[in-house]
């Protein structure tokens, strides 16, 4: 182990020393330099030289593993990036908070942040962190395949019948001129905190959520348009939260990757855009699946021309009185 706080701290995270470079680490899998090069970068890791010693004995071993998942057909080449691409991209911004938590618990507990006091409660954390993860991600993957068994994929392959709906804040931009860094963060944490809750007793999933806005799913008609009613009534019971606007649209969707692509993803941004503060607009298909629900009312308003199209016709949705 190296004698820097730095490296000593590294070295406990990643769980090994630095002994490879990435020429060697490819070489050993069996992959030429340029997909290892590929692979590194969809990562979300700089380019490092082929000689610099960057690689422990643990990256050897993913790379031997992705090598013998896609031998064995689980993973194919021309997938790998992609799939890297997506974890990286959740798990960067998991490591990120992991980070920023362990900072302020050294700054409330010592008051200084450094390499040593890092180290330390990295050890005791970590370990617990990495429990935790896997539980949640088992979890996950077994709503998933829950999911995948009882339900009725679409007619192209990775397609699935979706309400897909976005939820923006309104005046965001202008919001935060108003605000305190510690007031920002306060509504931020309100708002995750909101959409979670409603979106998953709704039986809905959250998709990401970009700064203002979160994009989720569901697999009901029903339960879609009731997520967006309720996230309007919690938002509405938060003074901290500026108002939403809501889009919904209903239709075959591409799943890839977590994430989810195709005109009903883009139609339901089109909405949202849209709708003016506090209301809910859906498309014409959810409208019409929604028809004869007792809980909802929809009232057709006058076609818009949005981005992509010139006519777009939206209901407005609200609940039913009765």
């Amino acid at each position: 182990m190296s004698d820097a706080p730095e490296d000593a701290l590294e070295e406990l995270i990643l769980g090994a020393p630095r002994r490879y470079t990435r020429r060697q680490v490819t070489e050993d899998a069996g992959l030429d330099l340029a997909t290892g090069t590929r692979l590194w970068r969809a990562l979300g890791f700089a380019e490092a030289g082929d000689d610099e010693v960057l690689f422990t004995e643990r990256d050897l071993e993913a790379v031997r593993l992705m090598t013998r998942l896609t031998e064995a057909g689980v993973l194919a080449p021309d997938v790998r990036e992609a799939v890297a691409r997506a974890m990286a991209q959740s798990l960067s911004r998991l490591a990120e908070w992991q980070v920023g938590m362990v900072v302020r618990v050294i700054e409330e507990q010592r008051g200084e942040v450094t390499p040593e006091a890092s180290r330390e409660v990295a050890a005791a954390v970590l370990p617990a962190l990495e429990e935790l993860q896997t539980y949640v991600w088992r979890r996950h993957l077994a709503a998933a395949a829950r999911r995948m068994a009882v339900g009725a994929g679409g007619e192209e392959p990775d397609t699935w019948p979706l309400v897909v709906g976005f939820a923006d804040m309104v005046g965001f931009t202008r919001t935060t001129r108003r605000r305190s860094a510690a007031e920002l963060a306060e509504m931020i944490e309100r708002f995750g905190s909101a959409t979670t809750e409603v979106i998953a007793d709704g039986h809905g999933r959250i998709i990401k959520t970009v700064g203002d806005e979160v994009l989720f799913v569901a697999d009901d008609a029903g339960d879609g348009a009731a997520i967006a009613l309720a996230l309007q009534d919690r938002v509405r019971a938060e003074p901290a939260l500026p108002e939403l606007r809501i889009g919904l649209a209903a239709g075959p969707v591409l799943v890839r990757y977590g994430d989810v692509y195709g005109e009903v993803v883009n139609i339901a941004a089109r909405l949202t855009s849209h709708a003016r503060p506090g209301s809910v607009l859906v498309d014409r298909g959810l409208a019409e699946a929604l028809a004869d629900d007792p809980r909802f009312t929809l009232r057709a308003l006058r076609s818009v021309a949005v981005r992509g199209y010139r006519h777009l016709h939206p209901w407005l949705l609200q609940a039913s009185s009765t």
